[in-house]
């Protein structure tokens, strides 16, 4: 068990299979030292766990841990992609697009759910520059998709 997994079940958790795509996208592409995840949504065993707008439907505390979940699912698919999450040497950057509903002004603090997790998983390498950015609609519905950068070794 690598490193990085050994911590995530030490905090309980357990990183899923990643989702097949469903679209004309891979969900990781390495170029050089950088993996690029493509935005992750809140899904569990094939079953999204917040739909909606936030703060009507889903509560901004709600909403931070389906941004948790989404930084769980792009671990996932970097742990397909890399073959080991030890590779990643820090987190450079997350995309965090949240469905708001007019005037919600709360999306840094929904983006913490993954930013916080993130730093607790790879303390001061899981630091990144972060956009946090309020949207109409989200893909299937959801409440929140995050996507990723990260820096990794190279395959020797």
């Amino acid at each position: 068990m690598s490193r990085i997994e050994a911590k995530l079940s030490s905090l309980g958790v357990d990183l899923p299979d990643p989702p097949a795509p469903v679209a004309a996208y891979v969900p990781v592409r390495v170029v050089g030292d950088l993996a690029y995840v493509s935005g992750q949504i809140p899904m569990i065993r094939g079953k999204i766990m917040a739909k909606g707008p936030v703060p009507s439907i889903v509560s901004p505390e709600d909403a931070a841990q389906a941004a948790r979940l989404c930084a769980i699912n792009g671990l996932a698919a970097l742990r397909q992609s890399l073959g080991d999450l030890d590779r990643i040497k820090g987190i450079v950057r997350l995309g965090v697009f949240v469905a708001s509903d007019a005037g919600f002004t709360g999306q840094p603090a929904v983006a913490n759910g993954a930013s916080e997790f993130l730093v607790e998983i790879f303390g001061e390498a899981g630091r990144h520059v972060r956009a946090a950015v309020g949207s109409v609609s989200l893909p299937l519905g959801v409440t929140v998709e995050v996507e990723m950068t990260v820096e990794c070794s190279q395959v020797p």
